[in-house]
């Protein structure tokens, strides 16, 4: 039998294991122009917790009593499409099964060679393109300037970091701990670190680390470390939305700080953006990056959690930081 993880009901809130359900099916078998794949990683991201929720937005929402999907990559165990071989590994969004077929639209082949597999649901899959194209179209950093990254230590923000430091910019992470934030200057190579959770006055701290002000904010969080550091930016500063994870699990609308006179004064430019706005930029962008990791200017971190009944309970450790750079399950 084939495992599966279904969603079973909507969260209310912060997701718990009741949320999702295991199941079990018959094993598939590829017909012809598909191919069957086996699972070997999947991408547990803050963002799936949007589709959990029935409401508009850039996807559309997860269905009741059908499988969670996210980014896998996935082994094909066997092959009745040309395009694939016995063998050959692949990524693509895919649902949260340990065996499934597929006619191979939206697969892409990648390569173990030239890094390790998980590499390609990271910084060479979806989080370095995130990372790269939100922080280089949107934030367009100069060498000099001042860039702070939010959610610094999760997959996102660590490989943000990194990119600013190869521009020349100065850059501050923020993160939920001593030990994440030692892990950003000792590993990533940033220049500061501010722990939100201990920090007395988030305005003043950044104010300290960041004393000619921020030009470049790349927004992962939301929230009151947002309004903190728009309470610093500099004239004519630049703010990549990528994400808002400290309102994901929100009940009610929040209310903090109205920026429009902030970015008015300021001539701030703050963008909202998904990675999918920028496909035809993909192939190059991975290459860049490659080329970077090939050279030893960008690492990155992982956690990786075994065992496919982990799924679930590694996407709700996301939402109290329990990962250092992309939270990933091996099955």
């Amino acid at each position: 039998m084939n495992k599966v993880i279904l969603l079973n009901k909507r969260p209310q809130g912060k997701p718990t294991l009741d949320d999702f359900k295991f199941a079990e099916e018959d094993m598939p078998a590829a017909a012809e122009g598909q191919v069957l794949l086996k699972t070997r990683y999947v991408s547990v991201d803050p963002y799936l917790r949007g589709r959990m929720t029935d409401a508009k937005s850039y996807v559309p929402p997860f269905e009741l009593n059908k499988p969670v999907q996210s980014g896998i990559v996935a082994e094909v165990v066997e092959s009745k499409n040309a395009g694939f071989s016995q063998g050959d590994f692949v990524s693509g969004l895919l649902d949260w099964k340990e065996f499934q077929v597929s006619d191979g639209k939206g697969l892409n082949k990648v390569d173990s060679r030239a890094a390790d597999l998980s590499a390609y649901l990271g910084i060479l899959g979806m989080t370095g393109l995130t990372a790269y194209l939100g922080l280089t179209e949107i934030g367009r950093p100069q060498a000099g300037e001042t860039l702070v990254v939010s959610g610094a230590a999760g997959a996102v923000g660590s490989v943000v970091g990194q990119i600013g430091k190869i521009f020349g910019c100065k850059v501050i992470g923020i993160a939920g701990s001593d030990e994440k934030i030692d892990v950003l200057k000792s590993k990533f190579g940033f220049d500061a670190g501010i722990n939100y959770k201990t920090a007395k006055d988030m305005k003043q701290a950044i104010a300290d680390a960041a004393p000619q002000g921020v030009d470049i904010y790349f927004d992962n969080v939301g929230g009151d470390v947002s309004d903190a550091v728009l309470a610093n930016i500099n004239n004519l500063g630049r703010v990549p939305l990528c994400g808002a994870i400290s309102s994901y699990n929100d009940t009610e609308v929040s209310v903090g700080p109205r920026v429009q006179p902030v970015m008015v004064k300021n001539s701030v430019l703050m963008q909202g953006f998904i990675v999918s706005n920028y496909a035809s930029k993909f192939p190059e962008s991975i290459q860049q990056l490659t080329r970077w990791l090939q050279e030893g200017k960008l690492t990155y971190a992982e956690t990786v959690i075994e065992g496919f009944d982990q799924i679930p309970q590694a996407f709700i450790d996301l939402f109290d930081g329990k990962n250092n750079g992309k939270m990933i399950v091996k099955v």
